[in-house]
C-alpha cells in the first residue's frame, strides 16, 4: 500500500486526463464550455472557437498548430506551415497552480472595443477603420497600411476584456487576434484531446472574455472546491 500511495502523490489532473484519453473513455466532470461567440450586423450566428476546459491538458498543440498555419515560410516559391513557434500563436495557454490549463483566444466581441478604441476614420465605402471585422468569418483583422501602431485597441483589449492583443515590438501594430484559420481552424484539427471546438453559439456562456486567471479561479472553485486568487504561471 505505502508502495502505491508513493506511484500516485504525485498524480495531477493533467495525468489523470491524459490517460482517460488514451485508454479511450469518456468523463465529464462538468458542463461548462468557455464559449467565444459574436453576432454580425445582421445577428447572424457565426462559429468561433470554443474551449472545453475539462479536457485541457496543457499539451500546448493548439499553439504549435496555430503558429505553423499562420506564420507559413516560402521555400523555393511555395508557401508552407512554419516551425510553430509556440511565441507566435494566437491562442495562448495559461497554466496555473492547483493544476488548471487555460487557452485563451480572440473573443470576437459582439461590441469590439478594439475596433472601437482605433482612432483611424472609418473609410467611406467599406466603413472599416484600420481594425475591422473580416466580412466572412467576422474575424478582427488589422490593415497594416492604415495602421499607425498607437496601441489603443490593444489597451482596450487588456482593460475590458482578456488582453489577448499584443502590439508587434517593433512596429507595435496589433497581433495575436484569431484568424480562424480561413474557416477551419488548426488549433481544433490538431488538439489531442477535443478540448477545443468550432461552434455556432448563441447564447452568452460563462467564461466570455474574461482573463485567465479570472477563468482560473472559477476552476480552481469547480476542480478543487478552492476560493484563491491565483498568479498567472506563464
Amino acid at each position: 500500500m505505502a508502495d502505491t500511495n508513493l506511484k500516485y502523490a504525485n498524480y495531477s489532473r493533467r495525468d489523470f486526463i491524459k490517460h482517460i484519453a488514451i485508454g479511450g473513455g469518456v468523463i465529464a466532470v462538468f458542463g461548462n464550455y468557455g464559449f467565444r461567440y459574436y453576432f454580425n450586423d445582421d445577428k447572424t450566428i457565426l462559429k468561433s472557437i470554443a474551449v472545453d476546459f475539462t479536457k485541457c491538458t496543457g499539451c500546448r498543440t493548439c499553439e504549435t498548430a496555430c503558429s505553423a498555419n499562420n506564420h507559413k515560410v516560402e521555400i523555393n516559391g511555395e508557401f508552407i506551415k512554419g516551425l510553430g513557434d509556440p511565441h507566435l500563436s494566437n491562442i495562448r495557454v495559461h497554466h496555473f497552480n492547483p493544476d488548471v490549463d487555460v487557452p485563451v483566444t480572440c473573443a470576437l466581441c459582439p461590441d469590439t472595443p478594439c475596433i472601437e478604441a482605433c482612432p483611424i476614420p472609418a473609410d467611406k465605402e467599406t466603413g472599416r477603420k484600420a481594425l475591422y471585422r473580416h466580412s466572412e468569418l467576422g474575424t478582427v483583422v488589422c490593415d497594416l497600411e492604415k495602421c499607425i501602431g498607437c496601441t489603443l485597441c490593444a489597451q482596450a483589449c487588456e482593460k475590458e476584456r482578456a488582453g489577448i492583443i499584443v502590439p508587434n515590438p517593433e512596429t507595435k501594430k496589433p497581433e495575436r487576434m484569431c484568424t480562424l484559420c480561413g474557416g477551419d481552424p488548426n488549433c481544433v484539427k490538431w488538439c489531442p484531446y477535443g478540448a477545443l471546438s468550432l461552434l455556432e453559439i448563441k447564447v452568452n456562456r460563462e467564461f466570455f472574455a474574461e482573463k485567465p486567471e479570472k477563468i482560473a479561479e472559477l476552476l480552481m472553485n469547480k476542480f478543487y472546491h478552492v476560493e484563491a486568487e491565483v498568479e498567472n504561471g506563464n
